[in-house]
């Protein structure tokens, strides 16, 4: 056991999410247990982990999700392992929720400089209705920003998806590319805006508007004639489109969807659920975000990608290829991440606060907060 990455999960606990704090010792090496010395309570080194408290070989749960996260039938594991299928099932939510605490720990509380986002919504058909997905990605990266679910393809959906965005922003020059649906440039606009407040009135501070930011609308009508596409600026000049979509894609060309239409086909591929004529439906919507999030995941982290490869001179010896992952190109990590480290990966907890009492502190207390906040 390694404890250097280790930390006490004891929400109570002084030292909890803390690592390499020498508070940490084995406890049984046999039950793989750790001891913290600050509160005394002992933890098992999976806490925080999809394999908490499972009985089956870690390395066999890893075999199974990969298997459905690349586009396996439940079926067939089934067949070949031997599992029930209520099994496989417990341990795809598990595996949905691991890897959505680590988006939104290494994704959701970054900021970036996006330059271009993609959006687009893919429509589920799932046990007795439909289920809207919207999704969107970083051009330059190709990173996978986030998806959120609804039942109904409204501005609610739009408006969540582009808070998520916000969230991960800079306030730097950004082109938001989408399809031709309405709601789109009204939830941008509510979403990229700053809170300034009022210097000598009182009441709730000003909301200003990002500068430089440009949306753009493809849209596609289809005709006896054939298929119509119209391209049009809804916010912004046409200089800063054209300068920003040179900027991320370093293609001639003309203002498209193109690399999250890709994205879609990727996630219609793995998972079935997605695709466009299909005989496995959903039974449940936790079912669909999970896979969701483990695809996206997959997808950030452990998938290298053509286009983002990066060539390596070595002097007399030529150059090679250095492959790279959307994250490591967000420069979010440093190297490839497996499957194993994706699903063992501990999202740190929260520092300790110290109660909020009336008086004076304790001597005990002030020295906690010395050592720990």
């Amino acid at each position: 056991m390694n404890l250097g990455q280790l930390f006490c999960p004891n929400i109570n606990c002084p030292a909890r999410g803390q690592t390499k704090q020498s508070n940490l010792a084995i406890h049984s090496q046999k039950e793989k247990r750790c001891i913290c010395n600050v509160c005394n309570k002992s933890f098992s080194v999976t806490k925080g982990t999809l394999f908490y408290r499972l009985r089956t070989d870690p390395q066999v749960v890893i075999c199974v999700i990969v298997l459905l996260a690349y586009g396996c039938p439940p079926q067939a594991i089934v067949k070949a392992f031997g599992f029930d299928e209520r099994t496989i099932k417990n341990w795809w939510q598990r595996a949905g929720q691991q890897c959505e605490a680590v988006h939104e720990h290494v994704i959701g509380q970054s900021q970036l400089d996006l330059q271009q986002v993609q959006a687009d919504e893919i429509k589920v058909k799932i046990q007795g209705s439909y289920l809207w997905l919207a999704m969107a990605i970083m051009v330059p990266t190709r990173l996978w920003l986030g998806g959120v679910a609804s039942p109904q393809r409204d501005l609610e959906l739009i408006q969540n998806l582009a808070n998520r965005i916000q969230a991960i922003a800079l306030c730097r020059p950004l082109l938001l590319a989408v399809d031709g649906l309405p709601g789109y440039p009204k939830a941008f606009r509510r979403a990229f805006r700053s809170k300034v407040p009022r210097l000598r009135a009182k009441g709730r501070p000003q909301l200003h508007a990002w500068p430089n930011i440009a949306i753009v609308q493809v849209i596609k009508r289809r005709l006896p004639t054939g298929l119509e596409i119209e391209r049009r600026i809804v916010q912004g000049t046409e200089s800063l489109v054209k300068r920003l979509r040179h900027m991320t894609q370093n293609v001639p060309g003309v203002i498209n969807t193109a690399y999250i239409e890709r994205l879609n086909a990727t996630f219609r591929l793995r998972l079935c659920w997605l695709s466009r004529r299909t005989r496995t439906l959903a039974q449940q919507p936790k079912t669909l975000t999970a896979g969701l999030f483990i695809v996206g995941c997959f997808y950030n982290f452990c998938d290298v990608h053509h286009s983002l490869r990066l060539c390596l001179s070595v002097g007399r010896f030529g150059h090679r290829w250095v492959k790279r992952t959307p994250a490591m190109t967000a420069q979010l990590t440093d190297h490839i991440w497996t499957v194993d480290e994706l699903l063992k990966y501990r999202v740190p907890l929260p520092r300790w606060q110290p109660p909020k009492k009336r008086g004076r502190r304790s001597k005990e207390l002030l020295q906690l907060i010395e050592r720990w906040c």
